[in-house]
């Protein structure tokens, strides 16, 4: 009987030839070797799952499945911790990368805090201890909405209890904006992690889902604020009416402010910059 791994990287893929062999080759050099990496890859056209499938030749952790039909990103996502038989799910996009020690630091991470549902890293310095600590839901949305924000992160700075993602459902499939929501959700129900940088690299180039947030930013506030609406509501939520109320409040002032900004015609990039700041919407009421 083949024991199951203890991690599962899970790597999403479609047209990602350019990039795929660096980022499998910065998992298959983790010093924490007991992972399975699952590539799902959705309906490429390039040279992606051959490649995929040179490394699965190669090594019995890697598994390679090709959608039957095109999911899209955030579905894709779910298709492949699905798959997964890990204690935890570790995401790393085609077109990431991994530092060798990445993933020894994320799970010590978590097995020093055994309740908690989900980590997150890359992070700035807390100003008042070190990494890791763990956060109770109540604290956590008090530091994205009232302090540091938190749930702007990507799924490449998480690492997710696979049953806690399981228990919020895994992802809802709204686009661009999931990773927010997913973290509200485990948030919600879950202590989380907060661990040191230097565990993951982000590629930025012009074919990513996050493109959205750095090119029309304010569609993309749009969008996270009706999460953030619908987040609030929820019966999980651990915040009083009091703090939802400043809360609500704080996110008609932003998106005012920000309106006026873009009919300045600020340039996307200076514009995604400033609104950076919208993601912890209570700074200064």
């Amino acid at each position: 009987m083949t024991t199951a791994a203890r991690v599962s990287v899970l790597m999403t893929v479609f047209n990602r030839e350019q990039f795929i062999t660096e980022a499998i080759e910065s998992v298959m050099a983790s010093t924490f070797e007991d992972f399975e990496l699952i590539i799902t890859d959705d309906q490429s056209t390039d040279s992606s799952v051959e490649i995929a499938r040179s490394y699965a030749e190669k090594d019995k952790r890697v598994r390679v499945e090709v959608n039957d039909t095109r999911l899209g990103d955030y579905p894709n996502r779910n298709r492949a911790a699905a798959l997964a038989s890990g204690e935890y799910l570790k995401y790393v996009d085609a077109d990431d990368y991994l530092y060798p020690t990445g993933l020894q630091v994320l799970v010590s991470g978590m097995e020093s805090f055994p309740d908690a549902g989900y980590g997150l890293c890359s992070l700035e310095q807390d100003a008042g201890r070190p990494f890791p600590f763990q956060l109770s839901p109540r604290e956590a949305y008090l530091r994205h909405y009232f302090g540091e924000p938190l749930f702007h992160k990507a799924p490449l700075s998480s690492i997710i209890r696979r049953d806690a993602f399981r228990a919020v459902g895994g992802f809802s499939g709204r686009r661009s904006v999931g990773d927010f929501e997913m973290w509200h959700k485990l948030s919600a129900r879950f202590p989380v992690v907060l661990m040191p940088g230097g565990v993951v690299w982000y590629r930025v180039h012009d074919e990513q889902e996050s493109k959205l947030e750095r090119d029309q930013p304010l569609e993309w506030l749009n969008l996270s604020w009706q999460v953030t609406r619908q987040q609030l509501a929820d019966e999980n939520c651990p915040l009083d009416a009091s703090e939802v109320k400043r809360i609500a409040s704080g996110l008609s002032t932003r998106k005012a402010r920000l309106a006026a900004i873009k009919a300045a015609r600020f340039r996307p990039r200076e514009f995604a910059q400033v609104m950076r700041l919208g993601t912890s919407i209570v700074t200064s009421t």
